[in-house]
Protein backbone atom coordinates (compact mmCIF):
# COMPACT_ATOMS: atom_id res chain seq x y z
CA UNK A 1 0.00 0.00 0.00
CA UNK A 2 1.29 3.44 -0.94
CA UNK A 3 -0.10 6.70 0.38
CA UNK A 4 0.46 10.25 -0.81
CA UNK A 5 -0.31 13.32 1.27
CA UNK A 6 -0.24 16.85 -0.10
CA UNK A 7 -0.04 20.10 1.81
CA UNK A 8 0.68 23.78 1.39
CA UNK A 9 -2.23 25.20 -0.58
CA UNK A 10 -4.13 28.30 0.43
CA UNK A 11 -5.18 31.82 -0.43
CA UNK A 12 -2.50 34.24 -1.60
CA UNK A 13 -2.50 37.66 -3.21
CA UNK A 14 -1.21 38.17 -6.75
CA UNK A 15 2.56 38.33 -6.70
CA UNK A 16 2.77 36.19 -3.62
CA UNK A 17 4.34 32.79 -3.03
CA UNK A 18 3.33 29.36 -1.83
CA UNK A 19 5.18 26.07 -1.38
CA UNK A 20 3.41 22.78 -1.95
CA UNK A 21 4.62 19.47 -0.55
CA UNK A 22 3.73 15.92 -1.47
CA UNK A 23 5.00 13.06 0.67
CA UNK A 24 4.74 9.40 -0.28
CA UNK A 25 4.86 6.58 2.22
CA UNK A 26 4.30 2.85 2.38
CA UNK A 27 5.76 -0.14 0.59
CA UNK A 28 8.01 1.82 -1.76
CA UNK A 29 11.07 0.35 -3.46
CA UNK A 30 11.67 3.21 -5.87
CA UNK A 31 9.96 6.30 -7.23
CA UNK A 32 10.13 7.37 -10.86
CA UNK A 33 9.61 10.88 -12.19
CA UNK A 34 7.31 12.82 -9.88
CA UNK A 35 5.03 15.56 -11.07
CA UNK A 36 2.62 18.32 -10.23
CA UNK A 37 -0.58 18.86 -12.18
CA UNK A 38 -3.41 21.32 -11.78
CA UNK A 39 -7.03 21.63 -12.72
CA UNK A 40 -8.80 24.96 -12.82
CA UNK A 41 -12.60 25.20 -12.69
CA UNK A 42 -14.11 24.21 -16.02
CA UNK A 43 -10.76 23.16 -17.48
CA UNK A 44 -8.91 19.92 -18.02
CA UNK A 45 -6.08 18.80 -15.78
CA UNK A 46 -2.73 20.03 -17.06
CA UNK A 47 0.90 19.33 -16.37
CA UNK A 48 2.71 21.92 -14.29
CA UNK A 49 6.15 20.38 -13.72
CA UNK A 50 7.96 17.07 -13.46
CA UNK A 51 11.24 15.95 -11.93
CA UNK A 52 13.13 12.71 -12.44
CA UNK A 53 14.87 10.78 -9.71
CA UNK A 54 18.17 12.32 -10.83
CA UNK A 55 16.77 15.84 -10.72
CA UNK A 56 16.01 16.64 -14.35
CA UNK A 57 13.07 19.00 -14.54
CA UNK A 58 10.40 19.98 -17.04
CA UNK A 59 7.93 22.87 -16.79
CA UNK A 60 4.82 24.09 -18.52
CA UNK A 61 5.53 27.28 -20.46
CA UNK A 62 3.03 29.18 -18.33
CA UNK A 63 5.03 28.62 -15.12
CA UNK A 64 8.62 28.72 -16.35
CA UNK A 65 10.70 31.17 -14.37
CA UNK A 66 8.11 31.38 -11.59
CA UNK A 67 7.73 27.83 -10.28
CA UNK A 68 10.45 25.45 -9.12
CA UNK A 69 9.99 21.73 -8.60
CA UNK A 70 12.36 19.81 -6.34
CA UNK A 71 12.44 16.49 -4.53
CA UNK A 72 14.01 14.90 -1.50
CA UNK A 73 14.57 11.25 -2.37
CA UNK A 74 15.41 10.34 1.22
CA UNK A 75 11.99 11.60 2.30
CA UNK A 76 10.06 10.44 -0.81
CA UNK A 77 8.82 14.00 -1.08
CA UNK A 78 8.34 16.40 -3.97
CA UNK A 79 7.93 20.14 -3.60
CA UNK A 80 6.60 22.95 -5.78
CA UNK A 81 7.79 26.44 -4.95
CA UNK A 82 5.44 28.92 -6.60
CA UNK A 83 6.50 32.57 -6.86
CA UNK A 84 4.98 35.58 -8.59
CA UNK A 85 1.59 33.92 -8.47
CA UNK A 86 -1.13 35.11 -10.82
CA UNK A 87 -4.92 34.77 -10.63
CA UNK A 88 -4.74 32.31 -13.52
CA UNK A 89 -2.68 29.97 -11.32
CA UNK A 90 -5.81 29.38 -9.24
CA UNK A 91 -6.53 25.66 -9.37
CA UNK A 92 -6.58 22.39 -7.52
CA UNK A 93 -3.01 21.10 -7.54
CA UNK A 94 -2.29 17.37 -7.59
CA UNK A 95 0.95 15.45 -7.26
CA UNK A 96 1.57 12.28 -9.24
CA UNK A 97 3.87 9.65 -7.78
CA UNK A 98 4.71 6.59 -9.91
CA UNK A 99 6.31 3.93 -7.74
CA UNK A 100 7.73 0.44 -7.83
CA UNK A 101 6.62 -1.29 -4.66
CA UNK A 102 8.80 -3.60 -2.65
CA UNK A 103 6.86 -6.52 -4.15
CA UNK A 104 7.65 -5.37 -7.68
CA UNK A 105 4.31 -3.84 -8.58
CA UNK A 106 4.08 -0.60 -10.54
CA UNK A 107 1.58 1.88 -9.10
CA UNK A 108 0.65 5.39 -10.14
CA UNK A 109 -0.55 7.22 -7.06
CA UNK A 110 -2.21 10.62 -7.06
CA UNK A 111 -2.56 13.03 -4.20
CA UNK A 112 -5.94 14.21 -2.98
CA UNK A 113 -5.38 17.71 -4.34
CA UNK A 114 -4.62 20.97 -2.60
CA UNK A 115 -6.40 24.18 -3.50
CA UNK A 116 -4.41 27.25 -4.51
CA UNK A 117 -6.37 30.48 -4.80
CA UNK A 118 -4.70 33.64 -6.06
CA UNK A 119 -6.87 36.64 -5.43
CA UNK A 120 -6.74 40.14 -4.00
Amino acid sequence: QVRVVESGGGLVQPGGSLRLSCAASGSIFSIYAMGWYRQAPGKQRELVATITSSGNTNYAESVKGRFTISRDNAKNTVYLQMNSLKPEDTALYYCRVPVRTDTGRYLEVWGQGTLVTVSS
